[in-house]
């Protein structure tokens, strides 16, 4: 089953169970799947993974943001559609098995000081796509590297 139907099919059980909250976060995943449709290029696996990732990634900042301004009300509906769209994404892996992939790409690179880390980064993105936070990933090699 293509996201695109699962959307749909949770949608639908969402609308009958009157899960207002729910929908609302299925909702902006259909419309950014049909906007990503649209813009021409195929949607593969892989851009549906990352624009998942792109709408989790608004959804937490957009909160941060209003728990700065101490408005909890208005952080906890961002922070519950982003555990909604978070379902749809692959698993995430652990701090361990990150820092042993980056190990290996360290080791096969020959990337030796922070110099490196863009080549380093290039490959660990790929790899680890869908699977662990950029963010995490650039902290890890950082600290690999330097080391």
């Amino acid at each position: 089953m293509s996201l695109v139907d699962q959307i749909n099919a949770d949608i639908k059980s969402a609308m009958l169970a009157r899960e207002k909250e729910k929908l609302e976060a299925l909702r902006s995943i259909k419309a950014a799947l049909l906007l990503a449709q649209t813009s021409g290029e195929p949607v593969t696996p892989e851009s549906e993974i990352k624009l998942l990732q792109k709408l989790v990634k608004q959804r937490k900042e957009a909160a941060d943001i209003y728990k700065t301004q101490n408005r909890p009300d208005l952080a906890e509906p961002e922070i519950f559609q982003a555990d909604i769209i978070q379902q749809y994404l692959p698993a995430q892996m652990g701090e361990e098995e990150i820092k042993n992939i980056i190990k290996k790409i360290i080791e096969n690179t020959g990337a030796t000081s922070i110099k490196d880390m863009g080549k380093v980064m290039g490959l660990a993105s790929k790899e680890l796509a869908g699977k662990a936070d950029n963010k995490a990933v650039s902290e890890f090699v950082k600290q690999l590297l330097s080391t």
